[in-house]
């Protein structure tokens, strides 16, 4: 059995909670993010979003995500067709972000980039994509009217703070929808060992 020892930032770990809201033109919803596994050494976090007041007929929506994190292993071009993204909706997004500017980001030849990507998650911003992925607690349902969540999130997690900013995009939802979040003090444990 191998014993693999998983890292952590101080906030970005498994069973931190983040609360706060989501922007949708002049209506602002609930929202809660608690993460489930964080593993920065393969790129990768999952967790749940909750989303409260979104409709009548469901005053809360839970999904799952899965979140990528840019760096040598995940660009900061959308690599998923299905999701719907193109190059230049990207640079939109990531381009909204104030500390993402600061990067000096070559839009021409992503290969230019190396450096940046080799020292992202040495800095005070870690950038991701999380995409929900099914509804919970019934998989099942694939959509409600209404509500959307076959898109995915652009973040950018400020690893002083513990602060999360996002904006949410789906290619028939309003744009630049934006996400807002606080860490819950103590929500979370470091470090944590995975059994393969």
């Amino acid at each position: 059995m191998n014993r693999e020892l998983l890292i952590t930032t101080s906030f970005l770990r498994p069973h931190s909670g983040f609360v706060g809201t989501q922007q949708s033109g002049r209506l602002a919803y609930d929202v809660q993010v608690d993460l489930k596994e964080v593993n920065l050494e393969k790129s990768f976090l999952t967790g749940f979003l909750t989303i409260h007041g979104l409709t009548e007929a469901h005053p809360e929506i839970t999904t799952f995500f899965r979140g990528e994190i840019v760096g040598p292993k995940f660009s900061f071009y959308t690599k998923h067709p299905e999701w719907g993204s193109t190059k230049k909706n990207d640079i939109q997004h990531w381009g909204r972000f104030p500390s993402w500017r600061k990067l000096n980001f070559n839009t021409d030849d992503d290969a230019e980039n190396h450096q940046i990507y080799k020292e992202a998650k040495q800095g005070e911003f870690l950038y991701m994509r999380w995409k929900e992925l099914f509804l919970v607690p019934d998989a099942r349902i694939k959509n409600i009217k209404g509500a959307s969540f076959t898109g995915f999130y652009y973040i950018s997690f400020n690893q002083l703070t513990g602060s999360i900013s996002g904006l949410y995009f789906h290619k028939s939802s309003d744009k630049f929808q934006r996400l807002d979040l606080s860490h819950i003090p103590d929500g979370g444990i470091s470090p944590t060992y995975q059994y393969a």
